[in-house]
C-alpha cells in the first residue's frame, strides 16, 4: 500500500481540472513565446531580406532542424517521465540520479548534434532538392545554428526537469527573456547591421544560451531534492537504460513526424520557391496548434505520471479526460480563429498575392481537421506518463509515417498538385488517432505498466 504524498504542484490532489489550467497556461505561453523566436526571425527576415531568405530559414533547414533537435529532446523525454515518477512516489535518490543522468544527456546530444550538424547540413539539403537561390542562406543558417545545441538541448532538458515537479511558471519567464533577447539580437543583427540570414541565426543561438544559462542557476541552487551538483553530473547506467527504453521510442516518435515532414519538404520544393515561401508562412500559423497541443501533452504527460507514481490511478485517468476535453475546446477555437482571419495572418509574412493564395490552399486544407490530431497527442502522453512509449512509436511510425509515405509516391505522383500534397496531413490525422484511441481504450499500456504487486490484485 503507498503512503499518499502531497506534491508541492498539488498535482496528487485538489481540482483537477483548475490544477490542470494553472500548469498549462504557463507552459502554453511558455511554448508560445518558443513559436515567436522563429515567427520574429520569418517577419523580419520575410521584410528585410527577401522570400529566398524565409524559405531558408523556415523551409528546408528548419525541417531538418526539428528532427535532429525533435529526436533528442524525444529522447530525454523519458528522463521527464521518470522524473514525474519519482517525484510523484516522493522517491528523492532515484529522481537525483534520473537529473544528473538527463543533463548529462544534454550535454552529449548538444555535441553530437554540433558535429552532425557541421558536417552533413550541406549534403542534407541537396539530397532534399533546395534550389538553388535558397541553398547558400540555409546552408549558413543550419551550420550557425547547430554551433549553438548544447544550450538548446540543456534549456530543453531543464525545462523538462522542472516541469516534471511541478514548476511550469520558471520555464516560462527564461523564453520570455530569451524571446526579447532574440528579438532585439534579430532587428541589429539584420536591421542594422545587414547580416542577413546571418545575423538571425547568431541571434537564436546567442538567445537561447540566455535561456539556457537562466535554467542551469535554478538548478543548481534550488534546496529541492531535484538539486543539480556538478560533482554529480554524470549517466549512471541504470538510470540511462530506463531513460533510453521510454525515451527512445519518444524520440523516434518525434522523429517519424519530422522524417515525414522532410520528405514533404521535399515534393514542397519541386514546386518552386512561391509555394516554398506559402509553405513555410502558413507553418509559422500552423505552429499556433502544435504550440497548444504540445503545452496539453506535456499536461497531461506530467499530471499522469505523478499520479501513477503516487498510485492515484483513477486520479491519473480523470487527468487524462480533462485534457482531451481541454484540448478539444482549444483545436476548435483555433481552426475558427484562422478560418475567420487566415488571410490577414498570413499578410503578416508575405506580400506577394500569388504567394498568399497558395498559403490560403493549404490553411483550407489543414485547419477544419485540427480536432482530429487531439486524441493523438493526449493518448500518447499519457501512455508515456506510465512508461508505455514502444507502442506509441509503432502507432505513429505507421499512421503518420508509412501512410504518408505511400501518400507521397501515389497521390502525389499521379496529381502532382499542391492541394493533394497537403491532404495527407489529414488524411494521416484521422487515421492515427483512430489508432492511438483503440490502443487507448484496451488498456494494455496501464496494466502492463503497473507496479508487480497492484497488477497482481
Amino acid at each position: 500500500m503507498r503512503v499518499r504524498t502531497k506534491t508541492p504542484a498539488s498535482i496528487t490532489e485538489g481540482v483537477i481540472w483548475k490544477n490542470m489550467l494553472l500548469f498549462f497556461l504557463p507552459i502554453l505561453l511558455g511554448t508560445f513565446f518558443q513559436q515567436l523566436y522563429n515567427t520574429a526571425d520569418a517577419i523580419i527576415v520575410g521584410n528585410f531580406v527577401g522570400k529566398e531568405a524565409l524559405a531558408a530559414v523556415g523551409g528546408a533547414s528548419g525541417t531538418l532542424i526539428n528532427l535532429l533537435v525533435g529526436f533528442f529532446v524525444g529522447m530525454a523525454g523519458g528522463a521527464t517521465v521518470i522524473i514525474a515518477q519519482y517525484y510523484g512516489a516522493q522517491d528523492h535518490k532515484n529522481m537525483q540520479l534520473a537529473v544528473h543522468t538527463a543533463i548529462a544527456f544534454a550535454i552529449v546530444g548538444g555535441i553530437v548534434l554540433t558535429i552532425i550538424g557541421l558536417l552533413f547540413s550541406g549534403t542534407a539539403l541537396r539530397l532534399m532538392g533546395t534550389p538553388d537561390d535558397v541553398y547558400p542562406m540555409a546552408r549558413t543558417y543550419m551550420m550557425i545554428y547547430f554551433a549553438g545545441m548544447i544550450p538548446n538541448l540543456i534549456y530543453n532538458i531543464g525545462s523538462g526537469i522542472l516541469r516534471a515537479v511541478g514548476d511550469s511558471k520558471r520555464p516560462l519567464y527564461f523564453l520570455i527573456v530569451g524571446c526579447l533577447v532574440n528579438i532585439v539580437l534579430d532587428l541589429l543583427f539584420v536591421g542594422v547591421f545587414r547580416w542577413d540570414v546571418l545575423g538571425v541565426a547568431f541571434a537564436t543561438i546567442l538567445s537561447q544560451t540566455v535561456s539556457a544559462v537562466l535554467v542551469w542557476i535554478v538548478l543548481v541552487r534550488t534546496p529541492a531534492a531535484y538539486r543539480l551538483e556538478l560533482s554529480k553530473l554524470r549517466m549512471h547506467r541504470a538510470t540511462l537504460a530506463r531513460i533510453i527504453r521510454i525515451g527512445l521510442p519518444a524520440g523516434l516518435q518525434s522523429a517519424m513526424y519530422s522524417i515525414s515532414n522532410v520528405l514533404v519538404q521535399a515534393s514542397i520544393n519541386s514546386f518552386g520557391t512561391n509555394v516554398m515561401a506559402a509553405w513555410t508562412a502558413f507553418g509559422k500559423l500552423d505552429g499556433m496548434l502544435w504550440m497548444v497541443m504540445g503545452a496539453f501533452g506535456i499536461t497531461v504527460a506530467t499530471f499522469s505520471g505523478q499520479n501513477f507514481g503516487a498510485g492515484q490511478y483513477d486520479r491519473m485517468r480523470k487527468s487524462i479526460r480533462t485534457g482531451l476535453v481541454m484540448a478539444s475546446i482549444a483545436s476548435l477555437l483555433i481552426s475558427l480563429f484562422y478560418i475567420l482571419f487566415g488571410r490577414k495572418a498570413l499578410m503578416l509574412f508575405l506580400s506577394d498575392e500569388t504567394t498568399i493564395s497558395y498559403g490560403l490552399t493549404v490553411l483550407m486544407i489543414f485547419v477544419p481537421f485540427y480536432v482530429t490530431y487531439v486524441p493523438i497527442e493526449v493518448f500518447s502522453g499519457a501512455c508515456r506518463s506510465a512508461g508505455d512509449s514502444l507502442r506509441p512509436m509503432l502507432l505513429t511510425a505507421f499512421g503518420v509515417c508509412v501512410v504518408r509515405l505511400v501518400w507521397l509516391a501515389t497521390a502525389v505522383q499521379i496529381w502532382h498538385r499542391l492541394e493533394v500534397l497537403a491532404a495527407c496531413y489529414p488524411i494521416t490525422w484521422i487515421l492515427t488517432a483512430i489508432l492511438f484511441t483503440i490502443y487507448y481504450l484496451r488498456g494494455n499500456w496501464f496494466r502492463r505498466n503497473l507496479p508487480k504487486k497492484e497488477a497482481e490484485n
